[in-house]
Order: C-alpha cells, then sequence, then structure tokens
C-alpha cells in the first residue's frame, strides 16, 4: 500500500477478549501528546478480506495465537490524532477466545510484531471508570452491551 496510515480511511478489526472483568489490550503511547492508551488487539483489514478472517489473521501475526468463536458486535468510528498525524478508521468489533486457555491466567501477552509492545489483561472497571484511556471511543459501551449479553 503507498499511502501512509494517516492519508486514508482505513478499515480495521479489533477484539475484546475478555475474562472475569479484565479486556486484553496493548499498552500504547504517544510522545507528541505525552499520554498512555490502551487498544484492543487487532488490525488493518486488507482489500477483498472479511473483517473475521482480518482478525483472525491479525491476531496470528501479534500473538502467534489461533482464536474460535469469533462474534460481530458493533461498528465503531474512530477520527483520531497520534503522534501528531490525524487517523480515521472504520472499526469493526469482535468477541472471541483464544484457542489457548493459558492465556488467560498470564498477565501480559508479547505482541511479537512490535518488540516493545505488549498486551495487557486490564480490569473493565478501570476502563469504564476513565481510570485508564482506552481507544477506540465506543468500547466502553460496547463492553456494557457485551455484558449484559452474559446476563
Amino acid at each position: 500500500m503507498s499511502k501512509n496510515w494517516h492519508e486514508f480511511t482505513r478499515p480495521v478489526a479489533l477484539c475484546l477478549f475478555t475474562n472475569n472483568g479484565r479486556l486484553l489490550a496493548a499498552k500504547g503511547k504517544d510522545s507528541v501528546k505525552q499520554t498512555e492508551f490502551y487498544r484492543p488487539i487487532g488490525g488493518m483489514i486488507e482489500f477483498g478480506e472479511y473483517g473475521s478472517d482480518a482478525l483472525s489473521r491479525e491476531v496470528m501475526e501479534e500473538t502467534g495465537q489461533k482464536i474460535k468463536n469469533i462474534k460481530y458486535i458493533g461498528t465503531l468510528e474512530n477520527i483520531f490524532t497520534y503522534e501528531g498525524k490525524s487517523g480515521h478508521e472504520i472499526v469493526l468489533m469482535y468477541d472471541a477466545e483464544f484457542e489457548d486457555e493459558s492465556l488467560y491466567e498470564k498477565e501480559c501477552i508479547d505482541i511479537v510484531e512490535v518488540d516493545w509492545c505488549k498486551a495487557y489483561w486490564v480490569n473493565i472497571e478501570d476502563c469504564t471508570s476513565g481510570k485508564i484511556t482506552i481507544y477506540p471511543d465506543g468500547i466502553v459501551e460496547l463492553l456494557e452491551k457485551l455484558k449484559g449479553n452474559e446476563a
């Protein structure tokens, strides 16, 4: 792809992996804003690829792990600024499970695509209360929707 991520609206598939009141999210930093944030794992949907297939591929690329029971939850539109550049994403949000259940017992999971990045099991209450910043906007409402479906 010849354009940079900030030069077009990009389609993205992310997953709300949840377990015992926790959400798996990669920790990021914006050096321009001097802020820390979290974002669920996943990534860009390639041309001709279904969102659920992109999610499986991205999770495999990022963690080396297979997933199952993929369920579409909703779509978010994310207009943002990161590292001083504007971005625009259409985000397909999914729920899924790791095939390897031992991952739910770990404190964090290495993101193999990026040496400095890890995904942590963060407390969902910290997300909903604003104690930690989670992107894209609208995730808190989707987590509430997921919680309602479990009842």
